[in-house]
């Protein structure tokens, strides 16, 4: 198991996406990489690795337009599948940890709960090309990190809190769905437990902050005039599951999902 320190070289795509911005926190001695480099290029990718020749290689790049997905399939299985070939190859060769994250929705929710070692079965187009990601990464390398996560909410992007927080200031009611539950992610939460994984034996994770809920009940603890509606009252282009919970049977848990709701939201307002 490798320990990861400040004297080691550190490189992080997708380092301004939401879930990056707080990873740059982190992992403030990193290399960043964002928009300035297309995963899915195999030599760009290559050469950045090669070249910087890290002991860490963090991948937030991602596609994470659920809906989008359905429409861009192509776009969603390069940028989630294919581009982790290379990524993982590249690590391979010059002996870097890879930590990858992926999500709840590689599985079909016929479940109240999953674990690591529950066999995936994806119900929409971007479990699937996650899922394709996590089997490329299996398949190229053995030093591998793969975190599985859920609901995610951040800073530093648009997320569910802040769509609710809009919602309910331009209408006297805003429904969400009651039917469909998981686990809420707070990504400054997810950025310092990924420090610890760095450091934790190969093989895939299920990090996410602690506490089950509906998307109503989360909506509930942000606004107040949210009203419960079904699934089948709000149609959307993808499927979801109806249980994404990912269970954490392999690290120390994260801090329920309600505190984490709280300090995001001091934040966002000081």
């Amino acid at each position: 198991m490798a320990t990861i320190t400040p004297l080691k070289k550190v490189l992080i795509f997708g380092a301004y996406g939401m879930l990056g911005h707080d990873l740059q926190r982190t992992f403030p001695y990193a290399v960043f990489r964002g928009h300035d480099l297309d995963i899915t290029d195999a030599g760009k990718v290559s050469i950045a690795i090669h070249d910087l020749h890290p002991a860490l290689v963090i991948n937030a790049a991602g596609y994470t337009d659920v809906d989008g997905c359905e429409e861009h399939g192509d776009i969603a299985f390069a940028i989630n599948g294919d581009s982790l070939v290379h990524i993982a190859r590249a690590c391979r060769d010059t002996g870097a940890v890879l930590i990858h994250y992926s999500t709840d929705y590689v599985f079909d929710g016929t479940r109240t709960s999953y674990r690591e070692e529950d066999v995936p079965h994806p119900i929409n187009a971007y479990g699937e090309s996650k899922l394709l990601g996590e089997k490329n990464i299996q398949e190229n390398m053995e030093d591998y990190r793969i975190i599985r996560t859920s609901w995610l909410f951040g800073k530093h992007g648009k997320n569910f809190v802040e769509t609710m927080l809009q919602l309910s200031s331009e209408m006297p009611q805003v429904r969400v769905v009651n039917d469909q539950f998981g686990k809420p992610t707070y990504t400054a939460d997810l950025a310092q437990k990924t420090s610890d994984i760095a450091s934790s034996a190969p093989g895939i994770y299920h990090i996410t902050n602690e506490g089950i809920c509906s998307w109503y009940q989360f909506a509930h603890a942000i606004i107040p005039n949210v009203v419960p509606c079904s699934t089948a009252e709000y149609p959307r282009k993808a499927k979801r599951p109806v249980y994404s919970v990912l269970t954490n049977t392999k690290t120390s848990p994260m801090r329920p999902w309600q505190e984490a709701l709280k300090t995001y939201l001091k934040e966002r307002s000081s």
